[in-house]
């Protein structure tokens, strides 16, 4: 086996999200069950999750909501969904954490596809 199929068997994907993201930069609110309000800054958001940008990590597994602005159809709208933290990476801006959207609402789930498009 040459060393180019090696590293190709080796490679793990940390890709998990599931579907297309869209840029989404704005102030959010994380609230994890059993803890406090923890400020958070947005990076992408699709209908499966989003990733945000906050200050100390959370640990995988955990649960619990977010809250941030969407603005579709010339307004902003507040969105609140339940969600389950999939990762949390050290960056240079913090804690990058991804975001899995649990039994999310059709109110929810029709303000992101509208955002998306």
């Amino acid at each position: 086996m040459d060393n180019e199929s090696i590293e190709k068997r080796n490679t793990v994907s940390v890709e998990q999200r599931q579907g297309a993201r869209k840029i989404l930069r704005a102030k959010a609110m994380l609230v994890m069950d059993g803890a406090g309000p923890v400020a958070a800054r947005t990076l992408d958001v699709g209908p499966g999750g989003m990733s945000a940008v906050i200050a100390d990590p959370v640990p995988a597994g955990k649960q619990g909501k977010v809250l941030f602005e969407l603005f579709y159809d010339g307004k902003a709208h507040i969105i609140e969904a339940r969600t389950s933290v999939s990762h949390c990476i050290f960056s240079s801006a913090g804690f990058k954490v991804g975001l899995t959207f649990m039994n999310v609402d059709m109110a929810v789930s029709s303000a992101i596809s509208k955002f998306m498009r």
